[in-house]
């Protein structure tokens, strides 16, 4: 993974410093509410019901057992025992007193750590697929541009007050599992008719109020040229956006009100005036790349017979393998999910203790490195097959093996009620009930693929507009009602899903899940046809009639 080069340490470091006095200025009285806001939002700080959030970044989701160790630390000494992982591959804590953030800083500091840039109209932590590197289905590894990228996204000055937060997404697979169909630029790393690799460029992709799958913009750009263009994309944007209402402000509104051809004109001439000028060298690249060299791979990590043994032996072992793992390039090595949804746990938190536990496992088990992914969850990348069945049982002592990833029960879910101001409805609770209704794992593997996302409000930190079942909580008269949403797909086949109807009462969205699952039962033609394959085929209106029959 990248490591830290002298300037990057000391821009961190004096960012910290800057902040202190920013800080301690603003508790003393000398610096005001609204220039502090835009402050600590440079800082990754925002201010929530109870307390300050603190938003740390996770750069395209890769993070080692030495940072994985300070987040538990922080936990412990500053918040209340847990992170949050999000869906932009970050991590969160709920908890911290303001004038104490300055000292977390500085602590994220010392292990190349920051939350620069996590908040506010700026560029936004650029992401990633979660199995960069290690899956059979990769072009390239995207890593190293997301690196690339980042360097230049990170303290811009032209771009610190855009019209609105901006995100990036870089995919080197043939499965997207980066979402970048909704991000304001998805870079798809490809191969021209010639045989070079460069990139396809999508634009104003973007979920929120006004979900909307990106556009191509350019099928082919050379990889020189990768920094260019996205500069040029950000200046049309930055001067063409909209700033008189935050909600028409993204980009994607700029190409649907303009048109993605005069969007594409504008861009084209500014980059020709910029290009020449912002090359990436082929030394560039390849110092790049050469700091996501692989691991040293054992070669005959394959050549032994107890992991046939366990699975043959073990039914539970065996679930977990065929849902929390995943192939790797590598024979005799596998990915592992490690799921942060437990049933009786907030969807993606993790706590001290099973922070520092993880940053064992990786170091004895995956060299050292953690992933955290969108829907929430971790990967240990590089695990032999031998070291599954020890890694399975301290997984499971932690609490960390529940077999669901993919499943029903891997929920995407955000803080809803319980932490953000901007909440109309609650989301952990929600999910704590179809979680209990959902509770018998037979039951939940025999529905399959079935991506489930929840969010507490229109902003959509849980994605909702792309889940295969989408609920969003709206404030109806001062009461929590819930609005379902079907056939969403942030992957390949990018889909924005379709509003099953009016909203429905809190006491009866477990009910309605549950309906929706019975139809999808019912009417699927196998037990292999997956439930967006089913609502594809058959349309919302037999979910809607089971749902609404009593209303």
């Amino acid at each position: 993974m990248y490591q830290y080069n002298d300037n990057d340490q000391t821009l961190i470091n004096e960012r910290v410093t800057q902040f202190r006095g920013q800080t301690q200025r603003y508790l003393n009285g000398d610096i005001g509410e609204d220039e502090f806001r835009a402050l600590r939002l440079m800082n990754g700080i925002y201010i929530q019901t109870h307390a300050p959030m603190l938003r740390v970044a996770g750069p395209y989701g890769l993070l080692s057992s030495t940072q994985f160790r300070k987040l538990a630390s922080i936990a412990r000494d500053y918040d209340k025992g847990y992170a949050h992982i999000t869906t932009r591959q970050n991590i969160q804590f709920n908890w911290p007193k303001l004038e104490q953030i300055p000292d977390i800083l500085e602590e994220l500091a010392s292990v190349q750590m920051h939350a620069i840039q996590t908040s506010g109209n700026c560029l936004r932590n650029t992401t990633a697929d979660h199995l960069a590197g290690v899956c059979t289905d990769e072009l390239e590894d995207p890593r190293p541009y997301c690196e690339i990228i980042r360097q230049w996204t990170i303290l811009h000055p032209e771009f610190a007050y855009l019209p609105r937060k901006f995100k990036i997404a870089v995919s080197g697979t043939q499965q997207d599992r980066a979402a970048t169909q909704f991000h304001d630029i998805g870079v798809h790393i490809v191969k021209n008719e010639a045989g070079e690799t460069g990139f396809r460029i999508l634009v104003g992709g973007g979920l929120g109020r006004t979900p909307v799958i990106g556009t191509e913009i350019r099928p082919f750009l050379k990889k020189k040229h990768l920094l260019s263009y996205l500069e040029a994309i950000l200046r049309v944007y930055n001067l063409n956006g909209r700033r008189d209402n935050k909600y028409r402000a993204r980009i994607k509104i700029l190409v649907r009100e303009t048109g993605i051809e005069k969007v594409r004109e504008m861009v084209e001439a500014e980059w020709l005036k910029i290009r020449e000028g912002m090359e990436v060298s082929n030394a560039t690249y390849d110092a790049m790349i050469a700091q996501f060299a692989p691991p040293i791979y054992e070669d005959n990590a394959r050549n032994d017979e107890s992991f046939e043994s366990f699975l043959a032996q073990n039914k539970a072992f065996a679930l977990w393998v065929k849902h929390n793992t995943a192939e790797h390039r590598i024979a005799g090595y596998q990915a592992v999910f490690v799921s942060l949804k437990a049933p009786d746990a907030p969807p993606g938190d993790i706590t001290d203790s099973q922070l520092d536990a993880i940053a064992d496992l990786a170091d004895a088990y995956s060299f050292g490195e953690i992933r955290t992914t969108h829907r929430q969850n971790l990967v240990l990348a590089d695990v032999k097959q031998v070291d599954l069945y020890l890694l399975w049982q301290k997984l499971n002592t932690l609490e960390l093996a529940t077999p669901n990833i993919g499943t029903v029960t891997d929920i995407i879910c955000c803080p809803g009620l319980d932490f953000c101001s901007l909440a109309n409805a609650g989301s952990i609770d929600v999910t704590k009930e179809i979680n209990e209704a959902l509770d018998d794992l037979d039951y939940i593997h025999h529905l399959g693929d079935l991506k489930v996302n929840i969010s507490g409000c229109m902003n959509g930190c849980a994605h909702q507009s792309v889940g295969h079942i989408g609920i969003l909580g709206v404030d109806k008269k001062g009461e929590e009602w819930y609005q379902f949403t079907l056939g969403g797909s942030s992957e390949n086949e990018a889909a924005i899903g379709k509003r099953l109807g009016h909203a429905i009462a809190k006491d009866e969205v477990t009910k309605a899940m549950m309906d929706i699952l019975e139809v999808y039962i019912q009417h699927r033609d196998s037990e292999e046809e997956s439930f967006l394959n089913t609502v594809n085929r058959i349309g919302i209106t037999p979910f809607k009639e089971k749902v609404y029959a009593n209303h």
